[in-house]
């Protein structure tokens, strides 16, 4: 038995339409539930008002434990309803009418009910808009999920799409030149251009590491063939030797470490420990040790005029922090200033700041700065590894955050860590 295409067609829109609906119903609901309870609410609180403004009226205070009350009629029927306060010896104190008053409540309770049942009723269109809208893009993966469902591939497509993927251009796109095909073309297309961007952002890491471990590499083995010429007999040669291998070890073992955080989190494996931190503990905490370990340089802390908490995990964050007063020391003159501060951005935001009056950067250092081995022409003659900020930058990135950089060239350079 065929199926009829235009049916075919329109159910993935009428099962959307459908849910739509009773989502919207159910949001109405809902509220229609909040409205009922508020205004019951509203109705009690009413009465009881009432009844403590005429106890202040009659009496001339209000004693909720010291007096018994009842609502009374002598002849049973409603209309006639008395709201009467006894004191603890039962002398009768008050005796009022409390059906009219009960009844203006009543109304006004059922006239505001009322009115927001309408404004619901009246809002309908747009819940069902708003729903509607939300639910849009599960509307599209049904239609597109149906329409693969319907399409029926013939053997030549499948031997199109064949021959294309294997005499396909490693460097460039597949066309199956097929309109029933295009879809699975763009997405084919779309992942071969993610996989040459991951091949050619892997080979340039690995050719970059290589570069930066060759150097270190090649002073070793030439401090060792001067340990192997002279380092016998001179003893002066063998103090220099030693020393230096022992930096380029360290240098190396520095390089290393930071390939391995770099790859650890390129594979996930580098999981965020988040706690609630407070802020400005942490930049305090960081500008307490650098005082301590640099030596050469005064540091000013900023605090924030108020107490910020954030979620994150401490030890990266702090780890990505001192990684930027690093790079400030590094590139500050002896004796100038550099500044820590905590606060909030204008949009509300919570941010870390470390700013120096070092040698600055030009706009294009800027652009690059946190990219993997990129050093800036005036950075080369300090020793580093061009990885730093990379890490410190994939820190930011787990937390939700994102970098703000100022700088000028002799003037100095503010970074501020701005977090979500």
């Amino acid at each position: 038995m065929s199926s009829n295409p235009m049916q075919n067609n329109v159910r993935p829109s009428k099962k959307m339409t459908s849910i739509t609906h009773h989502i919207a119903v159910q949001i109405s609901l809902a509220k229609a539930k909040v409205y009922l309870k508020t205004d019951l609410l509203l109705f009690i609180l009413l009465n009881a008002g009432w009844v403590y403004m005429k106890e202040l009226e009659v009496i001339g205070n209000f004693d909720f434990l010291g007096r018994n009350r009842s609502f009374y009629s002598e002849t049973g029927h409603i209309g006639e309803l008395c709201y009467r306060v006894f004191s603890t010896d039962g002398k009768m104190l008050m005796s009022v009418d409390f059906f009219t008053v009960f009844f203006r409540i009543t109304v006004f309770v059922a006239i505001l009910f009322a009115m927001q049942m309408i404004g619901l009723l009246l809002s309908l269109p747009v819940v069902f808009g708003k729903a509607r809208r939300t639910l849009r893009p599960i509307r599209e993966i049904a239609e597109k999920a149906d329409e693969l469902n319907r399409l029926a591939f013939s053997e030549d497509k499948f031997r199109l799409i064949e021959d294309a993927i294997e005499n396909a251009d490693p460097e460039g796109t597949i066309n199956f030149n097929d309109r029933d095909l295009l879809g699975i073309e763009q997405a084919v297309n779309h992942l071969i251009e993610r996989l040459q961007d991951s091949y050619r952002q892997q080979a340039r890491f690995v050719n970059d590491a290589s570069h930066e471990l060759r150097t270190p590499i090649a002073v070793i083995r030439g401090y060792a063939d001067m340990l192997e010429r002279w380092g016998r007999t001179d003893e002066k040669v063998l103090d220099e030797s030693i020393l230096a291998i022992s930096n380029e070890v360290e240098n190396m073992n520095r390089l290393v470490e930071q390939l391995l955080f770099l790859a650890r989190g390129d594979s996930g494996k580098t999981v965020l420990q988040k706690e609630n931190i407070l802020l400005n503990e942490l930049m305090k905490e960081i500008y307490e040790e650098s005082f301590m370990i640099d030596e050469e340089h005064p540091y000013k802390f900023r605090d924030a005029s108020e107490l910020i908490t954030i979620e994150a995990d401490r030890t990266l964050l702090k780890q990505a922090v001192r990684i930027l007063v690093d790079n400030a020391a590094k590139y500050t003159n002896k004796n100038d200033e550099i500044i820590l501060g905590v606060g909030r951005t204008d949009d509300d935001r919570p941010y870390m700041m470390v700013q120096d009056t070092g040698i600055g950067m030009t706009q294009n250092d800027v652009e690059h700065m946190f990219e993997r081995f990129y050093r800036a022409d005036e950075a080369r003659s300090f020793q580093g590894t061009g990885l730093g900020l990379s890490i410190a930058k994939w820190i930011v990135d787990r937390h939700g955050g994102h970098f703000e950089v100022v700088s000028r060239t002799e003037l100095g350079t503010r970074i501020m860590i701005v977090l979500s």
